[in-house]
């Protein structure tokens, strides 16, 4: 389901019952689309999300983790200016549309009681949260500033009057009369998601969908089913997760069009966990995207040249394997330079290293056959020479790829908060240049810290310093290390020289997590003693060799990983 009128609804009635007279402790900018408000209420610090991202806007009471940047945006100054120590007096949608309205109650410079609105409008790449004076209606900041020239309809800037969005003419389906419902039901022409659309405001496809579904079911009883669902968002709330052969979907109760296809569905206590599920990955991995963009395409780029790299020395290895063919020729034209014609293209000499078959050489017509003889020599001789370091490069530029993906691998799972530690370990290895010198040098970040079910302490190392960090030198020669086979990912070390087998199966879930096969079945994941690990000579970060290890298959769970962290 998406972020439709309907769900703004319900959502809007899950913050009313948490939220209201609640006061406004902290305010942070996260990301430069979404706003985290802290507001002390009912006893609890909760952290409200207003998101304006153009894919994944939404309001909602969120758990999840956030870094903030170092220096704070300019409209989080002003939210800080005029919420902070503010008191949530209101929370209203406008209409049945997905618009929401927070009132804030505070005392200006003078002791005056003053009331400042911030309005969120979820409306895919239109989404926006402005901050608005609510007795002028002038807007004091906006998290994206539209002029005349990119909105003829309205501009969102410091000091102008705001404009509401263009209102919808269709019917709000929470307002309207048992009879008006009952006549636009009995109009339709088809009883469709699409048609449902037409005559209700805020209804998204999926909500329209799933009342048509209903409505067909019974459609002698249109008024009854069209009253007990909308019943049902208030008095049988059900946040649902619906995974189906295409799509996901999260709905505020039990949908029967889509429990009747479903792979896999699971209910959670409220609207914002579900949400907090349903876009966990999403937005992480859209968030990484846009802060580490550029630390994947210098990776994706360094990889590309070791690749291009790779490709020359193994053709020039396999070139060497002909070196011998050019010294015969060089050898066959010095022994019947007579017999070459100058301005020759090529020639057929007798070759004596096999029985004096005939053997056609290429020529240089530019050059004098002494010339062309010398050629083949020097051919031969570079050849020669190349190969005794060819073997060298290449097992060093096959290490070279090994490294630039174990890192890119870990670009692909990191949470925001992880990419400063790859961006550390990028910057050590000189593949990125180090933006400001002079800025006094930070402790180097630590290894995550997890615990098993029996207390047990488990560190997982987060980038291939904290790795070698971790196996090298913090673990003790008893400890457990634990590594998914093969393939790019974390260390990850068991603080115990003999942990239960329930605290091994942890680790190696965590092992596997943490690697590239997250999101597979049955990851092999190795473990060993830390007394059984090497790290070769000049090796890349991250990289040991080990021995006397033992193999267990584990499928990553996220729920089992987070319970871990807990």
């Amino acid at each position: 389901m998406s972020f439709d009128g309907i769900f703004t609804h319900v959502m809007v009635e899950e913050l009313q019952e948490n939220l209201l007279s609640g006061r406004v402790t902290k305010i942070h900018q996260p990301y430069p689309n979404e706003v985290v408000l802290v507001i002390r209420s009912q006893g609890k610090n909760r952290k409200l999300l207003l998101s304006a991202h153009p894919a994944y806007a939404r309001v909602q009471i969120t758990d999840m983790a956030y870094s903030n940047p170092d220096t704070p945006p300019n409209f989080v100054m002003m939210l800080r200016k005029y919420l902070e120590g503010a008191i949530l007096e209101a929370i209203q949608q406008v209409a049945n549309d997905r618009v929401i309205h927070f009132t804030f109650s505070r005392r200006d410079e003078l002791g005056d009681l003053q009331n400042i609105v911030l309005v969120v409008e979820l409306m895919g790449r239109h989404s926006t949260i402005l901050l608005l004076n609510q007795a002028t209606g002038k807007i004091l900041d906006a998290i994206k500033h539209i002029g005349s020239s990119q909105n003829s309809y309205r501009s969102l800037l410091p000091g102008l009057e705001y404009i509401a969005p263009p209102r919808q003419e269709n019917v709000d389906p929470f307002t309207a009369s048992d009879h008006d419902v009952f006549e636009r039901l009995s109009r339709l022409p088809e009883l469709s998601g699409k048609a449902l659309q037409q005559q209700f405001q805020g209804l998204g496809r999926d909500t329209a969908d799933e009342l048509a579904f209903r409505l067909l079911k019974r459609p002698n009883e249109k008024l009854p089913v069209w009253q007990e669902f909308f019943t049902s968002l208030k008095a049988s709330r059900q946040p649902t997760f619906y995974q189906t052969d295409q799509k996901e979907f999260f709905t505020p109760i039990a949908f029967e069009s889509l429990a009747a296809v479903a792979q896999d569905s699971q209910t959670y206590a409220s609207l914002s966990s579900l949400l907090d599920a349903f876009y966990h990955d999403k937005a992480e991995r859209d968030r990484v995207k846009q802060q580490g963009g550029e630390l994947i395409r210098k990776v994706e780029n360094e990889l590309k040249r070791n690749r291009s790299k790779l490709a020359k020395r193994e053709q020039t290895l396999k070139d060497s394997e002909n070196a011998e063919e050019f010294r015969q020729k060089g050898e066959l034209l010095t022994t019947f330079l007579y017999q070459v014609p100058r301005g020759a293209k090529k020639v057929e000499l007798a070759n004596y290293y096999e029985e004096d078959r005939p053997l056609t050489i290429q020529l240089d017509p530019a050059l004098t056959p002494n010339q062309n003889a010398q050629k083949y020599f020097t051919r031969y001789q570079k050849l020669k020479n190349a190969v005794k370091l060819v073997h060298q490069q290449i097992a060093e530029t096959k290490a070279e790829i090994a490294y630039l993906e174990s890192v890119l691998a870990q670009l692909e799972i990191a949470g925001p908060m992880d990419l400063a530690a790859i961006r550390e370990e990028l910057t050590a290895q000189g593949y990125v240049r180090n933006k400001n010198p002079k800025k006094r040098k930070e402790k180097p970040s630590q290894p995550e810290v997890f615990h098993a079910s029996d207390g047990t302490e488990i560190l997982v190392g987060k980038n291939n310093l904290q790795n070698d960090q971790l196996t090298l030198r913090t673990a003790r020669k008893t400890d457990i290390w634990l590594h998914a086979k093969d393939i790019p990912g974390s260390h990850v070390i068991i603080r115990s020289d003999e942990p239960s087998d329930e605290t091994l199966t942890e680790a190696a879930m965590l092992a596997a997590y943490f690697s590239k096969y997250r999101n597979s079945a049955q990851v092999p994941v190795d473990c060993v003693q830390v007394k059984h690990i090497r790290k070769p000579n000049g090796a890349k970060p991250g990289y040991v060799i080990y021995e006397n290890q033992k193999t267990l298959y584990v499928t990553p769970e996220e729920a089992v990983v987070e319970k871990l962290r807990g």
